[in-house]
């Protein structure tokens, strides 16, 4: 890069369209299919770019539409690839548009979306792995490893709910006074697959097969509602199969079920040959919200759902149980991280989401670049980092230990009183999973009330998923009903902490520690550096001597999993 050009990303591709009357629906908004069509295409070509061959979608995250755009704005999108596995990589979509009389820019919709790259001669293909080198590159490709883990999570996720779940009443959801047949909503429509709907490979384009879902699944939601309906959330959905030019394209849509101010539309697509019809190939299904928005731009109540026995009672029940996980998703994921409450409840639906933002968290703290060295004192160094009415802490030192024994003994809370003198105990509440632990801690510290703080805290541990990432131990607050607040406790919450833990070579390991300290604590942190600096040295040098007593120990026991 020459001197004095500004740093663009390798992989990144803008596209920039202006909205004409062809690309609008009745409203004269842009028609959410076409704008599906322009983000797959920019998504893809990004893709290509850094894989030097072609590439298929194979996946999409959920969508939310935050603006409509009308005719005569800019749709402006960017991609670029945010990190590259084996074959597959993810790609951060961002849309936006403007007004070309006041140059006024509004965000539209974030995505993220997989890609598959396909080599000639063998199919999938090897991808090169990706440097990132500015700060928000770095946070997205660690975080693009939690989205992988949650995607692939995705239907358990549902499954476990759907077990936990009851059927709801019918006047829980939708207005009452109208009850609507689930079969009067139904939609088929067929679609020959030609030239014009290709790609340069000859299948058919994810976005144009998006965007004929996008107006069957209209059609569905307008004949419960009887108006015209907005598309206000695309459910993260797969790509199963491929089709060609010549391919019929079957697409079948229905109300699934409504709720207070929107609707559920199921869409299957089904591919067949001519000559093939009775082996139809189900290549796709999607799940879109859909509101009525009366003149005032608030949303309607919507009709009743009844639905068919059997299959549609099926569908109705995923509905609401999709409801509620994407719910806990936007809350959880998409909103800022300062704006998340600082204890989330705990449940069986939210957990692989409270995981995700756990993680995620200390991810993204441990990816910031503004990290200032506050003091060293005999090769334990402390870093501190302030933005805005946060600050926080990173402490690292170099040990002569194994990454993977350090991991496991960092990672389990009720060892951790042996160095820390804080605690005083850690109790396992649960065990959600093999990688997910909530703990009850009591504290040495006492409060203003003169009262033992405790914490409910859920403990989130990853393993490198490639080479040269830390093995990752994030800690939060959460609130579980089987351990409420004692009157004996000052009950206290963790914002985000946590450790990474580096393989440097095969006998030194890199431990850090970091820990986003709440606004109530700034005031004393920046008065009291110099003393905090000596307890997180005490502290540090206390793991120390943890690590390297316990880690013959944890090494037997890793030697007999």
């Amino acid at each position: 890069m020459e001197r004095g050009e500004q740093y663009r990303n390798p992989t990144e591709v803008q596209m920039s369209q202006l909205v004409l009357p062809c690309h609008t629906n009745h409203c004269g908004e842009l028609s959410i299919g076409q704008l599906l069509k322009w983000i797959d295409t920019t998504a893809c070509l990004s893709a290509e770019r850094h894989a030097g061959c072609p590439c298929v979608t194979a996946s999409v995250d959920d969508i939310y539409f935050e603006h409509t755009i009308s005719v005569g704005q800019v749709v402006n999108i960017k991609a670029k690839v945010n990190r590259a596995f084996n074959s597959s990589m993810e790609v951060g979509i961002q849309v936006s548009y403007e007004d070309l009389c006041s140059g006024k820019q509004w965000i539209v919709c974030k995505a993220y979306a997989t890609f598959v790259a396909q080599g000639k001669a063998t199919g999938k293909m090897k991808l090169k792995p990706l440097a990132p080198q500015t700060e928000e590159e770095k946070m997205e490709y660690s975080i693009a490893a939690e989205r992988r883990r949650m995607r692939l999570a995705h239907t358990d996720t549902l499954k476990d709910l759907l077990t936990h779940s009851t059927m709801p009443t019918e006047c829980e959801n939708g207005d009452c006074n109208t009850v609507v047949p689930a079969e009067k909503t139904r939609v088929e429509s067929v679609e020959l697959v030609l030239p014009p709907h290709a790609n340069h490979q000859g299948n058919t384009f994810g976005g144009q097969i998006m965007a004929w879902m996008e107006n069957v699944a209209t059609i569905a939601a307008s004949r419960l509602c009887h108006a015209h309906p907005s598309l206000k959330t695309i459910e993260m959905f797969h790509f199963r199969g491929p089709s060609q030019v010549g391919d019929r394209l079957l697409l079948k849509a229905i109300v699934n079920n409504s709720f207070k101010n929107s609707m559920e539309v199921g869409v299957c697509v089904e591919a067949y040959r001519q000559e093939m019809e009775v082996s139809r190939r189900h290549i796709n299904s999607a799940f879109m919200t859909f509101v009525v928005l009366d003149q005032e731009g608030q949303p309607s109540a919507i009709p009743m759902v009844k639905p068919e026995a059997g299959d549609g009672e099926r569908r109705y029940r995923e509905a609401s149980a999709r409801k509620k996980i994407r719910l806990d998703r936007k809350y959880i994921i998409s909103c800022e991280q300062t704006k998340v409450p600082l204890s989330v409840p705990w449940d069986q639906s939210n957990k692989v989401y409270l995981s995700y933002n756990n993680v995620s968290a200390l991810k993204t703290l441990v990816a910031k670049t503004s990290w200032v060295l506050a003091t060293e004192i005999d090769k334990v160094r402390m870093y501190t980092l302030e933005e805005d009415k946060y600050l926080s802490f990173r402490i690292e030192m170099t040990l002569c230990i194994d990454a993977t024994q350090a991991f496991f003994l960092l990672s389990d809370l009720r060892q951790r009183h042996e160095w820390d003198r804080h605690y005083a105990s850690a109790e396992l509440v649960q065990q959600v999973d093999e990688d997910d632990m909530i703990y009850h801690v009591l504290s040495q510290t006492v409060s203003q009330e003169n009262k033992p703080q405790d914490f409910v805290i859920l403990a989130s541990r990853r393993k490198p998923c490639d080479e040269g990432d830390p093995y990752v131990v994030a800690f939060r607050s959460v609130t579980l009903p089987s351990r409420p607040p004692n009157p004996e406790y000052s009950r206290r919450e963790t914002m985000c902490s946590g450790f990474c833990i580096w393989q440097e070579t095969a006998e030194l390991t890199k431990v850090s520690y970091y820990n986003q300290a709440a606004p109530g604590y700034l005031a004393y942190v920046t008065t009291n550096i110099a003393g905090l600096s000596s307890d997180f040295y005490v502290t540090f040098k206390a793991c120390e001597r943890f690590l390297q007593k316990n880690k013959d120990e944890i090494t037997v026991g890793l030697q007999n999993l």
